[in-house]
């Protein structure tokens, strides 16, 4: 039986010429617990070691509802800060755009104020990719495209994306972008499966803009299913980690890996072993058989 082609070590950034790991890792809770900047250092070494080259963040990671907008940031700049040569070794995506507790705030003043301060934060001079956390439905498309390619001008920002937007919501801003989108941010997992028929990722590889996808394992839920579908999902990965002795969150990142569009999940782990584990999802082989047969417990009901 024909495998599915495995998934390459590292993926273009879009058109923009970046070099990515094919596996990232996100640091929406590396702000919990107080962690230190040592214990931060050692999450970051662990992912990068691995050759995850990816790192995604956000100035809203580490808001609890009423503090801590930026902690996460804060964090990762502190490490910098202690070991500057890192920042070479990295591809660094952080967003921007939820103001609380508005939610969303995408006025070009704001825009402004938000990516001076991330930087402030992270204690680099630019980011490598800036995202549009999600979209604020109050604020025209062109307005942000202008305060956006300011910030590529300025040198603030090397590339462009969105996350949790629409497929006309990403086409949008796109048209009014002199530096066009490089990214999207969808939540994608073996449990989250709309992108795979909606259009985005069609869209995605037909305008050469790559695939990041948030919470791939479902917010926890293939791990610890609860629901029937859950279940039956679950089962569907433990076939192919148990014949390719995998444990099933590995299965479940290579899953999407194995899709054309060259899906890059982001592992939101905070243990440094499971990082390290995660660059495993590169040596996983899916057969067609086995991938739909992911698909088909995912939706519930056979193929048409």
């Amino acid at each position: 039986m024909s495998l599915l082609s495995a998934p390459p070590v590292s993926r273009p950034l879009g058109n923009s010429g970046i070099s990515i790991s094919s596996i990232a890792w996100g640091m929406w809770r590396l702000a919990e617990g107080e962690r230190t900047a040592a214990e931060a250092a050692r999450l970051v070494h662990a992912a990068l070691d691995a050759g995850i080259n990816f790192l995604d963040t956000a100035d809203i990671y580490g808001f609890d509802g009423a503090q801590g907008f930026g902690d996460a940031e804060a964090l990762l700049g502190d490490v910098l800060a202690n070991e500057p040569a890192l920042r070479d070794r990295m591809v660094l995506a952080t967003k921007g755009g939820i103001r609380p507790p508005l939610p969303y705030d995408q006025s070009g003043e704001y825009l402004v104020e938000a990516i001076d301060a991330s930087l402030r934060r992270l204690r680099t001079d630019f980011v490598d990719l800036w995202q549009v956390h999600r979209p604020d439905i109050l604020t025209h498309p062109q307005e942000v495209a202008r305060v956006l390619d300011d910030a590529v001008a300025a040198g603030k920002i090397r590339t462009l994306g969105v996350s949790n937007f629409t497929l006309a919501q990403t086409d949008a801003l796109d048209r009014f972008l002199g530096n066009k989108l490089v990214s999207t941010q969808p939540e994608i997992s073996p449990l989250r499966i709309d992108c795979f028929e909606n259009g985005e990722l069609d869209y995605a590889m037909t305008h050469g803009i790559a695939v990041l996808a948030w919470s791939p394992l479902g917010g926890g839920r293939l791990l610890a299913p609860q629901s029937e579908r859950d279940k039956v999902v679950a089962a569907a990965l433990d076939g192919v980690a148990e014949a390719q002795d995998v444990s099933r969150e590995i299965a479940a990142y290579s899953w999407l890996m194995a899709h054309p569009a060259g899906i890059v999940p982001i592992v939101g782990s905070q243990r440094a072993e499971r990082i390290r584990e995660a660059a495993s999802a590169l040596n996983v082989r899916w057969t067609r058989a086995e991938w739909y047969n992911v698909l088909v417990a995912a939706r519930g009901v056979p193929l048409p």
